[in-house]
């Protein structure tokens, strides 16, 4: 494959940095990793990953957690109730 195009973006500077240390432990190069999604946007016909609008629901509960508010609960509390809700789930 011939690399004649050059495709330029405009990030955030952090972003790019930490993704840059991620993509070096698993040994790509930023080219690589922008060469990889483009070639699965050609085979998957679109955008390979799933975009939703999200509802009020979700958009209040980002609000929330962006101002720290709402409901909080223990790691063990949550396993409870995640184990109690898998079991309503099931019957």
């Amino acid at each position: 494959m011939t690399l004649n195009a050059t495709v330029r973006a405009r990030v955030d500077g952090n972003l790019k940095q930490e993704v840059e240390e991620i993509l070096k432990e698993i040994g790509l190069s930023t080219s690589q990793a922008i060469t990889l999604f483009l070639k699965r946007i050609k085979y998957e016909k679109g955008i390979p990953f799933e975009l939703k609008v999200p509802n009020a629901t979700t958009i209040q509960a980002m609000e929330e957690a962006q101002q720290n508010i709402g409901e909080t609960i223990s790691f063990e509390e949550f396993l409870e109730e995640s184990k109690a809700n898998a079991k309503v789930s099931q019957s």
